[in-house]
């Protein structure tokens, strides 16, 4: 006899986000925030919890920049008892639309490290300095995914205790290595993704073990790169539910 199809339940927060249909549905229920770094400008986005905060979370951005992706993944934890603060690391104004110029956006972070873990300590500090909880976990999708990651293996934000990527870059950059003890830490990937191999997760996962990191690695089956982003070609319900639904566990157990 054929096995039923697994249903999950979806989070009262996903479930509002799916029934709000298409991007341009969307209605920020938060504020955006423009904030200097070292001169320049930028513009992130603040979610607050209704009543006290369970603790705060630090959205990082796909390779798009900061957009309304970011503000609902924000709004959504905000929902959750969560203050969500979706950082701001391209410039204010700086949203690009072509394939290249977000291409070549990305490569001038990850070939500045120093500036990539700058500019997302500084979104930490403004999201506090709004009155976000000081107990925080990082997160990101795609790009911000290997950003997240990249301040896991720093391993120096206080207050930070997790990280999480969702089909992020998973490759650990030349002359980097994991800290001691590192995370906890999830990585959710899509079994089905072609821009990150699996055979990323395998090394990542051995580079963890070595570190005596505490970990959790997800692999959904048939779910390509991107697959939370909502109403996308990507976009997979299934994956979604089960990522989203083991980030809030993470953020429990952490905060």
């Amino acid at each position: 006899m054929r096995t039923p199809p697994l249903v999950l339940p979806l989070t009262a927060a996903l479930a509002l986000a799916l029934a709000a249909g298409s991007a341009n549905a969307f209605t920020p229920a938060g504020q955006d925030i423009v904030y200097d770094v070292n001169g320049e400008t930028f513009e992130g986005y603040l979610a607050s919890a209704e009543g006290e905060a369970r603790g705060s979370v630090l959205v990082i951005h796909d390779w798009d920049g900061l957009d309304d992706y970011e503000r609902q993944r924000a709004d959504m934890l905000a929902e959750e008892g969560y203050d969500a603060f979706a950082v701001d690391l391209y410039g204010q104004g700086n949203r690009p639309q072509e394939i290249e110029k977000k291409r070549t956006e990305t490569e001038k972070l990850y070939e500045d490290r120093e500036r990539m873990r700058t500019l997302t300590l500084a979104g930490l500090a403004e999201a506090r300095a709004q009155g976000a909880a000081e107990a925080s976990v990082v997160m990101g999708y795609c790009f911000g995914g290997a950003v997240a990651l990249e301040m896991a293996r720093y391993g120096e934000a206080d207050g930070v205790q997790g990280f999480a990527s969702f089909h992020g870059g998973l490759a650990t950059p030349d002359g980097q290595q994991w800290p001691q003890g590192a995370g906890p830490i999830l990585i959710a990937h899509g079994g089905a993704d072609s821009a990150i191999p699996m055979s990323q997760v395998a090394t990542l996962a051995e580079e963890l073990e070595a570190a005596e990191a505490v970990y959790e690695i997800q692999v959904y089956s048939g779910a390509p790169h991107g697959f939370t982003v909502f109403d996308s070609d990507a976009y997979q319900e299934r994956a979604d539910a089960k990522s989203w639904a083991a980030f809030l566990e993470l953020l429990e157990e952490a905060l």
